[in-house]
């Protein structure tokens, strides 16, 4: 399970000359078995409250526990039930993908023998056999951000963060990252998944919490906000909560 109560992260703004605050009191609950929808436009604040999940930012208020384990005060823990995912692979291109899954394995402080298993079991299931002594530096992008999701599950971490992990991806590569964020549903973990794509949302999620200037707006199970804002699709909702926002002056 994730949760996140009232988190808050505030960065100094030159430009501006003071204070930006990219999350203000965020807080929500992912549960076990269903996928949580982050959606909002770029520069909503996703990837830094992801960020704080993940333990890479501390909050500057709030508190967030994976798995009842707090990130802040305790982050190793925090992290050794978690993977996290991006669109930006950040992989290691002078490894190949049997290198880089295995290197992560053992980074988790996972035996060597069932590292090994752990990496043929990956390889397999994202279809990299013809390329797993390749370097990475030479794959594709569908295939480098298969890597990348080998990697961020090698630990079979029962909760998952995936941080618009279909970004630049073409058709064929998107389908397969959607079908495995669905199958990680279907095998009882806990999945957050941000995202702008609205047809991921409708076409994923179980629950979606709409993001917007760092604010939370609206969250909820997808149909059931729906039916409270008397729309037919999750599009049709961003929308008009955020027109509301457009029209009211700024603090």
């Amino acid at each position: 399970m994730i949760e996140a109560e009232g988190l808050t992260k505030i960065f100094y703004d030159p430009k501006r000359g003071g204070e930006f605050r990219a999350v203000d009191g965020v807080s929500f609950t992912c549960r076990p078995g269903r996928i949580f929808g982050l959606l909002g436009p770029n520069g909503a604040g996703k990837t830094t409250t992801l960020r704080i999940l993940a333990t890479s930012l501390v909050p500057t208020a709030g508190r967030a526990s994976i798995d009842g384990i707090d990130v802040v005060s305790r982050p190793a823990e925090a992290r050794a039930h978690l993977g996290f995912c991006t669109g930006a692979t950040g992989i290691y291109e002078r490894l190949s993908p049997r290198e880089m899954i295995r290197y992560f394995g053992l980074l988790y402080g996972k035996p060597a023998e069932e590292v090994e298993r752990r990496v043929e079991e990956l390889i397999d299931l994202f279809g990299l056999r013809p390329y797993a002594d390749t370097l990475c530096g030479r794959l594709s992008a569908g295939n480098r951000q298969k890597v990348s999701l080998a990697r961020t599950i090698v630990h079979d971490p029962m909760v998952l963060v995936f941080d618009e992990p279909t970004t630049s991806l073409d058709v064929l590569v998107a389908r397969t990252v959607t079908q495995f964020v669905a199958d990680c549903r279907a095998r009882g973990r806990t999945v957050i998944l941000s995202t702008h794509i609205m047809s991921e949302v409708e076409k994923l999620c179980d629950d979606v919490a709409i993001l917007y200037r760092g604010k939370i707006l609206l969250q909820g199970p997808v149909a059931d906000v729906k039916a409270r804002a008397g729309v037919a699709s999750i599009e049709d909702l961003f929308f008009s909560l955020v027109d509301r926002c457009e029209e009211k002056p700024s603090a």
